[in-house]
């Protein structure tokens, strides 16, 4: 009988300890565990081992790390009617791990589908300069309504990155031509610039010459000597103004 007592105690504890084994549940440092008691939400739990206790209390582990989905290709119309494929990468973390299990089923599908819908928005909300100039504007604005329709699910939008915006081929090239006709303006600008920089300063010297008694015969001398400096087998002699004046004077005093 003590044999039979003892059988029965040494299964009753063999039992019980595979229970216990068998409820323990280990929740790691990058997770938070969900814990339910009887189908209902009892508590959140740390790291380390749990014991959950079979068939009454069940356990779901949430990762809390931040999350990088890539928001496929989205074809969006601008403010302007341009048609463009844009797409984005958006980094999220699960700030409460209760509200991501309780408040929406899957929360990486309804995070995705949610970007790609604001993407199209916002870009449609844009004309294509500032969508091409102001990527960072648009990606801010992406990442506010996100993160303020995620909030009550328990996610914290860390930051969205525009990747990549394609335009048609055909709007390529007139984007290309409008940036050769920009630059083309700009070169016209700077070379008349320089043209009436190089005119005034040319201006101040004339009057310079023109007030120094000499200054004009020593700098036609100047030009002489740089002449005959080349090779070439002509030579132009340029006759100083002082000095067809002083022949004028001479024939006015006759």
């Amino acid at each position: 009988m003590f044999e039979a007592l003892f059988s029965t105690f040494m299964t009753i504890g063999f039992v019980l300890l595979l229970v216990l084994l068998r409820s323990i549940r280990q929740v790691n440092q990058y997770q938070r565990g969900v814990k339910f008691f009887l189908g209902r939400y009892y508590k959140t739990v740390e790291p380390g081992w749990r014991i959950v206790l079979p068939i009454i209390e069940s356990l779901t582990k949430v990762d809390i790390r931040v999350k990088a989905v890539d928001v496929p290709l989205q074809e969006a119309i601008t403010k302007d009617n341009v048609s463009a494929k844009i797409n984005a990468v958006i980094y999220y973390k699960v700030s409460d791990s209760a509200k991501a299990i309780l408040e929406v089923e899957n929360f990486k599908y309804a995070v995705s589908q949610l970007a790609q819908t604001t993407m199209r928005n916002v870009c449609g909300q844009l004309e294509l300069d500032e969508l091409l100039s102001n990527r960072d504007q648009a990606a801010s604005r992406i990442k506010e309504i996100v993160d303020k329709a995620t909030d009550p699910w328990g996610i914290s939008v860390e930051t969205v990155e525009l990747k990549d915006v394609i335009l048609p081929d055909d709007m390529q090239r007139t984007i290309a031509k409008q940036a050769e006709a920009e630059r083309e303006r700009r070169a016209v600008i700077i070379k008349a610039e320089g043209e009436f920089s190089a005119s005034t300063k040319l201006a101040e010297a004339a009057k310079i010459l023109s007030g120094s008694p000499g200054a004009l015969h020593l700098r036609s001398l100047n030009a002489l000597n740089d002449i005959s400096s080349d090779q070439s087998n002509t030579i132009v002699f340029a006759i100083p103004l002082e000095i067809l004046r002083a022949f004028e004077s001479m024939g006015l005093k006759k």
